[in-house]
């Protein structure tokens, strides 16, 4: 969101080559295996503790921050780690901003195991346009606490967390005061966001145009713009959407709080893995641990960016879960999951980029399979989909002939948590769809699809996506959802039983006609479609939005379409005109005011529909 020449080699028989490929991996198995228990976790991973001065995490945090605050599309890759203690003082405290493709963590089995005396901010961007957070993306605070303290900081007094999408606030326990937009220098627009499993002082919300909020404590919120959502989180605004624009839920119906790495008593590395909630409120975390296990880090492979895919293949072919350090991975081939309860879980932002028009990554249709805290990149050879849960082909039988090839998993669904993707962008590249949910009860935590609207490799005939999501699977529930820009559907639900709670989604910028955007006799693709399939389905919070900046009338018709069905309910859906031409007509099923340039930056909701 802008707004804006070799030697020819005798070949090996096939069987000799597998061999050969696999006696490789199972070395890279073997050494990577010597540095688990040296806790190697790769260059880009700094690891503070509290026998370190002020001044010399402040030097080595303000080093990273300078490099990446501008550093949009650039390949680096950081996590900042914190071991249990504390860090800065009153007198000295440790103040310290978050750029780019950073993840800052706390390495303790609760958030009040490491306490920062300071405050970790996220600023306005500014250019000639001005100064705003909208493109603020892709970094993440957790797993700690934070006195604020920011003396002598003027405007900048208070935790400042201005941003927009793939930013997530996680197990974050702040004493003092919060903003999520930064007023300090204006216009000051933001476009996020994501919080769960936190406690909070006051929160400003100012120019968010959307928030959602899971599962935390908040003392005060100060106001709403086009939808912000809360599902169990104690202290939230009561219901009432549209005005003010707050969507509460008093609890959220299934959760999983995503796996985090954390440093016992003897200073070993391990990954706590939380237990599933249903019908749950507040932070997991307040009066006692957070129900769940922990995995020892041996059970882990950790890979690098020059880790073969082959490696990483075998490893969970032995049963491994998976650490994919900091950087940027050309997959040659796809990542398989293929076994219950396996966890992948990359660190600073792990970025995935497949070459050969393969899936990045695939997952059997198991029980309990996490992952969490990727980057998908589209690549130069269109994918059918990017991921992909359960296999497409037993999906098509199945729901041809009724085979009910696919587990219920609802007592241990699988889930992706704060996975992102982009299409273009950072790197050019296309895929048909995004992620792709054939298994069932699959959770969906803090999701942004995004193709590109600015950067490398972005046009209608270069970045060619069509669907964000894809859901086949039944009972699958989304928490913080958003697609943007994609050329036919965002979203196509076919599942029954599905449920989101929080959804937003620009339509594409760019159409180059109505021609080229038109649904058989429709204009335009709705953002968010149930098909007739489903006889069930359930959604809170919903923002659609538009900017069609080709300067051509490019019509939407509905916002939203879902099935006449006694069991589909939809639940505080709105379109706003952002800038731009055309307009959207309906926001849902031909119901709802239209939203074009004359009634620009404001609401159009439906409370309910049917």
């Amino acid at each position: 969101m802008t707004y804006g020449a070799s030697k020819s080699i005798p070949a090996k028989p096939a069987f000799a080559r597998l061999i050969g490929t696999l006696l490789l991996a199972a070395g890279a198995l073997t050494s990577s295996a010597v540095a688990q228990n040296t806790s190697n976790l790769g260059p880009n991973v700094y690891v503070f503790d509290p026998s370190m001065s002020t001044s010399q995490i402040q030097a080595t945090v303000d080093s990273i921050s300078n490099q990446q605050i501008s550093n949009q599309f650039g390949t680096q890759r950081y996590a900042l780690l914190f071991k249990p203690g504390v860090y800065g003082s009153a007198a000295t405290p440790l103040n310290f901003k978050v750029g780019f493709y950073t993840e800052v963590a706390g390495l303790g089995a609760s958030p009040d195991d490491v306490v920062i005396n300071g405050s970790i901010d996220v600023y306005n961007q500014c250019d000639s346009n001005g100064c705003t957070a909208l493109d603020n993306f892709w970094r993440s605070l957790s797993n700690l606490a934070i006195n604020v303290n920011t003396p002598n900081f003027g405007c900048y007094s208070g935790e400042f967390w201005a941003v927009s999408q793939a930013a997530p606030m996680r197990r974050v326990h702040v004493t003092g005061n919060s903003t999520l937009m930064d007023y300090c220098t204006s216009p000051s627009y933001a476009s996020g966001g994501f919080i769960a499993d936190s406690e909070t002082g006051s929160i400003v919300n100012g120019s968010q145009q959307q928030f959602y909020v899971r599962n935390s404590n908040i003392g005060t919120w100060s106001n709403g713009v086009w939808n912000q959502v809360f599902s169990g989180v104690t202290g939230a605004p009561a219901q009432s959407y549209p005005n003010p624009t707050y969507t509460t839920l008093p609890s959220t119906p299934v959760s999983r709080e995503r796996p985090f790495l954390y440093s016992d008593s003897d200073g070993n590395y391990k990954v706590f893995v939380p237990k599933l909630q249903k019908n749950s409120s507040g932070v997991s975390w307040s009066s006692a641990s957070t129900p769940g296990h922990s995995r020892s880090i041996n059970n882990f492979f950790i890979a690098t960016p020059s880790t073969n895919v082959e490696a990483i293949n075998l490893a969970l072919l032995f049963g491994k879960s998976l650490i994919l350090t900091p950087g940027v991975y050309q997959l040659k081939d796809t990542i398989r999951v293929l076994y219950p309860n396996t966890i992948v879980l990359g660190l600073g932002f792990a970025t995935l980029v497949p070459q050969t028009g393969r899936p990045a990554l695939t997952v059997t249709d198991v029980d309990g399979v996490e992952i969490a805290g990727l980057i998908v990149d589209a690549g130069p050879v269109n994918s059918s989909a990017l991921i992909q849960l359960g296999c497409s082909r037993l999906r098509d039988l199945d729901d041809r002939f009724g085979f009910n090839l696919f587990g219920n998993h609802a007592s241990n669904p699988s889930s992706l948590s704060d996975v992102f993707i982009r299409i273009g962008g950072a790197t050019v590249g296309s895929a048909t769809t995004s992620i792709e949910i054939n298994s069932n009860d699959v959770l969906l935590d803090d999701i942004w699809a995004w193709r590109a609207d600015h950067g490398n490799g972005v046009g209608w005939i270069v970045n060619t996506a069509d669907h964000g999501l894809v859901v086949n699977g039944d009972n699958v529930t989304a928490t913080g959802l958003a697609v943007e820009h994609y050329q036919k559907e965002q979203v196509l639900w076919n599942g029954s039983g599905g449920e989101t709670i929080f959804y937003q989604s620009e339509l594409p910028y760019d159409p180059p006609s109505q021609s080229a955007w038109t649904d058989g006799t429709a204009n335009g693709y709705p953002s968010y479609v149930v098909s007739n399939s489903a006889t069930t389905h359930q959604a809170y919070g919903l923002g659609i939005y538009s900017f069609f900046n080709q300067g051509i009338n490019i019509i939407e018709d509905n916002a939203m379409t879902v099935p006449d069905k006694s069991g589909i309910a939809i639940h505080d859906v709105g379109t706003v005109f952002l800038n731009g031409s055309g307009q959207i007509t309906h926001v849902i099923n031909g119901q709802g005011a239209t939203a074009n340039s004359s009634n620009g930056g404001s609401l159009n909701p439906v409370v309910l529909y049917p």
